[in-house]
């Protein structure tokens, strides 16, 4: 059984205080130069499939996407109708769904991953070079993902991930906060092998860098979950924007008759195509450089 973990009541003051500022993807610095992440930076970066970029190119059948209180759905054996695509729901939210495939990526190195990179800018950086600008967790977040005695597939329960990008929009700040599986509405009877293998997953706030202080931040639904396949690790990604997720429940927060914009779900959408390649075709190399060694 896996526990619930509490996590802070959404605060935008609080959260944008402590949010990153940076407004451009800085030069690497002399000693980053120097240093062993130096060389991803210098790689190009891999493009997606072609066959994919396809799909999300014009919106799919909002008929065939399933709402966040479907997400148990992602549980079953085989595939849902949409895979691959984004549309605006009738209710006015954005829907996102994309399925990748990596042939070299274990659920080690994907645990790994979400713990290791949120803890210095420049490893969220070098992950998408041309969107990424830093990333900041709180003291306290720090010292729990640094707590050797939590395994690494729950160091990030209730963690909050400040990160500056773009992701398709333009340069925003967004908060993430990550949840374990019980708080974001799986069933955990049926949260195991062969159903799920790993999952990374939450909610986000987000504004524009440079925004009124007085703005409000655009929610969103986050959810990575993966499987093991017999070709690989299979990564689905489903994106709700518009919705939050209080007490283990999504919750829809567009006013009446308003709607995301449609560029901002297939932004997103393209942006997590192409942040996601990237990683795939890069953790291997990574991890076995840095899985390791220490975390700091």
């Amino acid at each position: 059984m896996l526990e619930p973990t509490p996590f802070p009541a959404i605060d935008s003051d609080l959260y944008f205080a402590q949010a990153a500022q940076k407004t451009a993807r800085l030069p690497l610095t002399d000693a980053e130069l120097a240093g062993p992440l130096a060389k991803y930076f210098k790689e190009a970066i891999p493009e997606p499939d072609p066959s994919q970029l396809a799909l999300i190119d014009e919106p799919c059948n909002p008929q065939k996407a399933i709402l966040p209180d479907q997400i148990n759905d992602l549980l079953d054996p085989g595939y849902l109708e949409t895979e691959t695509g984004w549309c605006i729901l009738p209710n006015g939210a954005g829907f996102i769904a994309n399925k990748m495939l990596y042939p070299d990526v274990t659920t080690d190195m994907i645990d790994w991953w979400f713990v290791w990179h949120p803890l210095e800018g420049l490893r969220y950086r070098l992950w998408y070079p041309d969107c990424h600008a830093d990333t900041q967790v709180s003291p306290e977040d720090r010292e729990r993902l640094l707590d050797e005695s939590i395994p690494l597939s729950k160091r990030n329960w209730g963690r909050v991930h400040y990160v500056t990008e773009d992701a398709g929009g333009g340069m925003e700040n967004i908060a993430i906060q990550f949840l374990s599986p019980q708080d974001f509405g799986f069933d955990i009877e049926r949260f195991r092998e062969p159903n799920i293998a790993a999952f990374a997953g939450g909610f986000g706030l987000s504004k524009p860098v440079g925004a009124a202080k007085d703005a409000i931040p655009a929610p969103a639904i986050m959810c990575h979950s993966f499987r093991k396949t017999e070709l690989g690790l299979e990564h689905r990604t489903r994106f709700w924007m518009g919705y939050l997720i209080r007490d283990g429940k999504p919750r829809l927060m567009l006013p009446p008759d308003r709607a995301v914009p449609a560029p901002a779900v297939k932004g997103l959408a393209q942006h997590c195509l192409r942040e996601f390649t990237r990683l795939g075709e890069m953790l291997p190399r990574i991890y076995a450089d840095m899985g390791n060694s220490p975390m700091i």
